[in-house]
């Protein structure tokens, strides 16, 4: 099985924390411009991705009951379809709104182009379009 989006060991204990404190989440990552590039972590159904959001990923991370749903606007999906992309936190403070900000930890992306084999896998694996869940 190949996955379009993982999380790393450091970010999945920070999401434990933030489903103990905030219930089932979700993840939007942004384009970039006003919104900046970083992924915004929300409790789920609090972002309204609209009919453009694309649903890359439905993360299972261990110690959560039910998987984070991991969404991205149309355009960005499009030039990063060939992108594996790695959920990570590092120290410090991110802006917006996202629930790890109190934390003292912003969460950021690492990526990576897709092998051939792993393009051709996820050929098979639709994303899903058009809001949220």
């Amino acid at each position: 099985m190949v996955d379009r989006v993982d999380v790393t060991p450091e970010a999945a204990q920070v999401l434990r924390r933030l489903r103990a404190m905030h219930g089932p989440l979700m993840f939007h990552q942004s384009g970039g411009c006003c919104d900046g590039s970083a992924p915004m972590c929300y409790p789920a159904g609090e972002f309204r991705t609209g009919g453009q959001g694309v649903r890359l990923a439905a993360l299972d991370v261990d110690g959560v009951d039910e998987p984070i749903a991991f969404w991205v606007s149309a355009s960005p999906c499009a030039y990063w379809s060939h992108t594996h992309l790695t959920v990570d936190v590092v120290p410090g403070r991110g802006s917006g709104f996202s629930l790890e900000a109190p934390e003292g930890v912003r969460f950021l992306i690492r990526s990576r182009l897709l092998t051939d084999d792993e393009v051709t896998a996820l050929a098979d694996s639709p994303v899903h379009v058009g809001g949220a869940d």
